[in-house]
């Protein structure tokens, strides 16, 4: 009978510290989204890596996936397959952010065998328009311009994957 009450308590402990947990997890992942973009997208217009220009305007009609990144992010690297793999199937513009040379972005994406397209945002224009204060970030921009979803930190394929097909409806 006591140990049944000891089991009860632990339970109820262990919801409470759960609870505890998420809402710090969620708190902190609502500050670092506080001051991002939402509504209509800033529209990119910037030149790619492989010196082709990119134009957010042009993909009018498909869902968009606009990710933030950085050579030098740990959660970021395990994240850039999810979006290489991605950029197959959807429209995406990738922005290597925080003071980052071409260079250096060359020799990662070079090293990391990723062939996404990527804006190299070394003077931080796109990453202030669109309100970033830490990477990784992804924005799902639908079919209208409008941004549907914004995630700060690691993303699934797959959640990713769903948003795109959610926003192109």
């Amino acid at each position: 009978m006591l140990k049944n009450y000891f089991k009860k308590i632990n339970h109820i402990r262990f919801a409470i510290q759960l609870g505890i947990l998420l809402i710090i997890i969620f708190s902190i992942r609502s500050c670092q989204l506080a001051g991002a973009v939402s509504g209509k997208a800033p529209i990119i217009n910037d030149r790619l890596l492989t010196g082709e220009r990119v134009d957010l305007k042009k993909y009018r009609g498909r869902p968009v996936l606009v990710h933030f990144w950085a050579t030098w992010c740990p959660v970021c690297k395990l994240e850039n397959s999810n979006i290489d793999s991605i950029a197959k199937d959807y429209p995406v513009i990738s922005i290597a952010y925080w003071p980052e040379s071409e260079s250096e972005v060359k020799e990662f994406m070079q090293d990391e065998q990723l062939t996404m397209p990527v804006i190299v945002d070394s003077m931080g224009e796109w990453g202030k328009q669109y309100g970033i204060r830490g990477v990784p970030v992804s924005f799902i921009v639908d079919s209208a311009g409008n941004i549907q979803f914004s995630e700060f930190g690691y993303t699934t394929e797959m959640g990713l994957r769903l948003r795109l097909w959610w926003a192109g409806k």
